[in-house]
């Protein structure tokens, strides 16, 4: 069953859909009055829903059912990752969103490559935003995470305040057999808490930004004895983090 990230709260018990998702129910799916989709409220609640109404500018749907439980990861993961070449964050982004990643940073790192164009930084934010509800849609979340505009090391310090749990993914650590800290770091938490990991791009994270990162309160840690790649670092934590909380349980 299709599913769309609604802006406002039921009224009268119905949800009215305009925009994109109109015309994604309308020109793409292609739907009639009388079918099914899910919608999900701002609050993260999702409902099955009627199509009970459609108009050349929106959709009128009417609560059928709400659903209950949440395929929600019980702890709020945001994932940093040094700015990578191509369409590697894209990747990141969709598949993270898949695993049940909370938030996207990018990160201006000192080895990124790529230089960040602010001329165009509002289409790319808004194209990776973009990806992250497709694929929140497509993995039946309930939460849509957030993709913030690329963030230097300055203001990562900043943001990383408010978070209870802090992890750097360290390549080095890997090397000399740190295999650890990772699940000491999971089995601490509780259901609500918050966890910010950073992620270098191809070339790894500079020795300075680690020695500032550890002295702002970050834990380095290893992913297993492999070198993995910017791109599959992120899952492999979010994939750890979901065994130990989802599948274990």
């Amino acid at each position: 069953m299709q599913r769309y990230f609604v802006e406002n709260p039921a009224i009268d018990n119905r949800f009215i859909i305009s925009g994109d998702d109109h015309h994604h129910i309308v020109r793409v799916m292609r739907m009639n009055e009388g079918d099914h989709i899910i919608c999900v409220d701002p609050l993260n609640k999702s409902a099955i829903c009627s199509i009970a109404e459609i108009t050349d500018d929106h959709v009128r749907v009417n609560i059928v059912q709400w659903n209950e439980g949440s395929p929600e990861l019980p702890i709020d993961i945001t994932i940093v990752s040094g700015l990578p070449k191509g369409d590697k964050l894209e990747w990141i982004v969709q598949k993270g969103t898949e695993l049940g990643a909370h938030k996207f940073i990018p990160f201006i790192s000192a080895r990124s490559v790529v230089k960040w164009d602010e001329k165009k930084a509002a289409k790319k934010v808004e194209r990776w935003q973009k990806i992250a509800k497709e694929a929140a849609e497509q993995s039946h979340r309930t939460q849509l995470p957030e993709v913030m505009s690329p963030q230097n090391l300055k203001s990562l310090l900043k943001i990383s305040e408010d978070f209870d749990f802090k992890l750097i993914a360290f390549e080095e650590e890997a090397k000399q057999g740190e295999a650890s800290n990772l699940s000491k770091t999971l089995a601490k938490m509780k259901k609500g808490q918050s966890l910010i990991l950073i992620f270098g791009p191809e070339g790894g994270l500079a020795d300075h930004e680690v020695s500032i990162l550890k002295e702002s309160g970050f834990l380095a840690c290893g992913l297993g004895p492999r070198i993995l790649r910017t791109e599959t670092a992120p899952l492999y934590a979010l994939s750890a983090a979901s065994y130990h909380f989802e599948l274990m349980e």
